[in-house]
């Protein structure tokens, strides 16, 4: 709003700073990191009012975590309001992308919301139907797809070379949708300890905002050897949005959480990470940068495939961070390495723009 407000006054004095993306990409990241600041006390003691048991925790899970009893879910909600208020007063809202990414952003958050209050109300940890949320995660996905090819061609970059792409055509529709989705679900199985998912969240997003700027650049990304996407860069905003209200959640999710995201963060943060890399088109790199959530994905398909096939287990629990927990690794120990693991993966990531 203050976008459109600052153009219809020519952007004459003080104004002229909202025409620079970095001016409003830092001002969107303090908005929604005041925001998130300033709603989160209530906010929670509202949750934990309404929800009284708090989140239901897996009896067959580690041990440890039977001490978070209480503890309310759905933190998620202060994510995306916070987030949701700075995107509409900082970002230019004629962007087609932006659309996108709120339709995911908040949909697949609409989804999550109704999984948590399913699990709260019943005080049970199975939720809603994972056939029926996939469902509903692929109509969303699907949705922002078609809204984003219309912006961009339908090849499929790879990193290191220059130029070098695969025209995928019509496929890329639902390329791109197993891509949000994917990354919706990943970021949702890594939320299993305090402060683990949130920060890698952080981390990928910051690495996003640099790429999406650069993207959005004809002469960046013309000497880089990436693929220029008009308009892209309003969406470093975004991420910066995302680091801002991630940044005010983890103070409130620090060990010991006294709130927790549940699906309706997690799946909300994964999916709008997947939207803006396949509207830059750098969803390659978003497996390298959130490799982390790769991962913890990957290791609960191996652990259920070969479990179904020979009753035997490859890790002591899944996602791997529980595995860790099982070796004698403090909560605290595995969500620190995993972070170093995250700001390492982003920097692989960011490599990647220079290699080609």
């Amino acid at each position: 709003m203050l976008y459109l407000l600052a153009e219809w006054l020519n952007f004459e004095g003080i104004f002229n700073l909202v025409r620079y993306q970095t001016f409003r990409a830092g001002a969107t990241l303090m908005t929604a990191l005041v925001i998130g600041l300033l709603i989160g006390p209530r906010f929670i003691d509202m949750l934990r009012v309404r929800q009284g048991k708090g989140q239901p925790i897996r009896e067959d899970g580690p041990q440890t975590h039977l001490a978070k009893r209480g503890t309310p879910t759905m933190g998620g909600l202060m994510i995306l309001i916070s987030l949701a208020l700075a995107v509409l007063i900082w970002m230019d809202l004629r962007n087609p992308f932006i659309w996108a990414v709120l339709a995911v952003t908040l949909g697949f958050g609409l989804i999550g919301f109704l999984d948590d209050y399913d699990k709260v109300s019943k005080a049970s940890h199975k939720g809603v139907s994972g056939k029926v949320r996939l469902l509903m995660e692929f109509i969303v996905a699907g949705i922002a797809s078609w809204i984003i090819v219309s912006q961009i061609n339908t090849f499929l970059y790879v990193p290191f070379f220059n130029y070098l792409g695969f025209e995928l055509g019509p496929f890329y529709y639902l390329f791109a949708a197993i891509v949000i989705v994917g990354a919706g679900n990943a970021v949702n199985l890594t939320d299993g300890l305090d402060g683990l998912a949130t920060m890698p969240v952080i981390i990928a997003a910051g690495t996003f905002a640099l790429i999406a700027y650069l993207v959005g650049r004809v002469d960046y990304s013309e000497y880089l050897g990436i693929p220029y996407v008009q308009g892209a860069g309003e969406l470093a905003i975004f991420c910066a949005a995302i680091m801002g209200a991630g940044l005010a959640f983890l103070w409130f999710n620090a060990p010991p959480a006294a709130v927790f995201m549940g699906d309706t963060g997690s799946l909300a943060l994964g999916g709008a990470l997947g939207v803006i890399a396949v509207a830059t088109q750098h969803e390659i790199v978003l497996a390298i940068v959130g490799g982390l959530f790769v991962f913890e994905a990957l290791s609960v398909i191996i652990q259920v495939f070969w479990f179904k096939r020979t009753g035997r287990r490859v890790f002591r629990m899944a996602p791997i961070h529980h595995h860790f927990e099982q070796l004698g690794w403090s909560e605290s120990k595995v969500v620190i390495r995993f972070w170093i693991v995250a700001i390492v993966l982003a920097l692989m990531g960011l490599a990647t723009l220079k290699l080609r």
